[in-house]
């Protein structure tokens, strides 16, 4: 009678790597590549099955630092690479570790089109608001008027918004954390791997060299409950210091009020994940948070439904194929068209 083995449980060390971890002291890298270390050992997935692919920026060193397989790619195309692979091995978890300029300049029309053809793979955006890597030019999601070695006068570009953007190109699972929330952040880990489908995790993430203190306002204990509301299935949206202020709706425009005798909890928006409408109105809470009036920065998932995957599509359609049609390589190449060859007989 053979002996079942059952294998050991893994711990986030056997998610650690012998490579010395070469980024900033205070980066927010460190808080990220931590938690995806506590998190990959509770998912229940064989280690030899994960893929970290990355392009290129400070974010795209994660492989080096994973005990996974993975792959550090070029500039832009880490998107492209991971469906690739998906589409050919269907079966790997593969986490696509990338930057704001990586997926969002050069890699933007690679980003799209993994989102809108829904491969079931997860995207972890950090989102620092500059480019790092190459020393503080400003980046796709840099503010009007900031400041850096290639805007000395202020960029005078509109920022895009990565959530916005994932939803217009048909995203079906958007989500945003921050490096300096643990637990927020390992909990929307875990809610991007357990979605069927392409997810996409944007992350604050600090940078201490060329844009330190970029998200202080949403993650210090003195601003961050009325600058942040997080989002929860089924709860209202309530937010502040007391939970005394939430978000309501005046028709499909929403107002900020305060939970007093004339507005109860039970007047205001309720959220759902599954509602395009609503997640679209949440990602454009996207003010200025130094101005007045301002609406809270929004955490958590955005959107949240399931389509059908394109790997998966694929595949149903080569069986379709097969059947259809000779699936025979051998007659595929002889084709149905034969020639016979006679050996000459010699002119005399």
């Amino acid at each position: 009678m053979s002996e079942t083995i059952t294998a050991p449980a893994l711990t986030s060390k056997d998610f650690v790597t012998d490579q010395e971890v070469r980024w900033c002291p205070g980066c927010g890298d460190y808080s990220i590549l931590a938690q995806v270390q506590k998190v990959f050992p509770t998912l229940g997935i064989p280690r030899e099955n994960f893929v970290i692919i990355s392009g290129i920026g400070c974010s795209s060193r994660f492989p080096y630092y994973m005990n996974t397989y993975g792959m550090h790619s070029i500039h832009g195309r880490a998107t492209a690479i991971a469906s690739g692979l998906k589409a050919t091995n269907p079966d790997l978890s593969i986490w696509i570790v990338t930057g704001d300029g990586d997926s969002l300049s050069i890699g933007g029309n690679h980003t799209i089109h993994l989102l809108r053809r829904n491969f079931d793979v997860n995207i972890l955006l950090f989102n620092n608001e500059v480019y790092g890597l190459t020393k503080g030019q400003y980046s796709p999601t840099s503010h009007v008027k900031s400041i850096t070695k290639s805007s000395p006068y202020g960029s005078i570009d509109r920022p895009f918004n990565p959530a916005s953007l994932a939803l217009g190109a048909g995203a079906t699972f958007v989500a945003r954390s921050m490096d300096r929330d643990p637990r927020h952040l390992q909990f929307s880990l875990l809610s991007s791997h357990q979605h069927k489908g392409a997810s996409f995790l944007e992350i604050y993430q600090n940078c201490n060299i060329f844009n330190d203190g970029a998200f202080e306002i949403f993650t210090d204990k003195k601003t961050k409950a009325d600058n942040t509301i997080f989002l929860e299935e089924g709860q209202p949206l309530v937010f502040g210091e007391q939970k005394n202020k939430g978000i309501r709706f005046d028709g499909l425009k929403p107002v900020i009020t305060d939970i007093d005798t004339h507005t109860s909890v039970n007047d205001l928006w309720i959220h759902d994940s599954a509602d395009l409408t609503k997640a679209q109105i949440l990602a454009g809470f996207f003010d200025d948070p130094t101005v007045e009036g301002h609406f809270p920065r929004p955490f958590g998932v955005f959107y949240n439904i399931e389509k059908p995957c394109y790997e998966d599509m694929m595949e149903e359609q080569i069986e379709t194929a097969k059947k259809a049609k000779d699936a025979d390589l051998d007659n595929l190449l002889r084709g149905k068209e034969i020639w016979e060859i006679r050996e000459e007989t010699e002119l005399v």
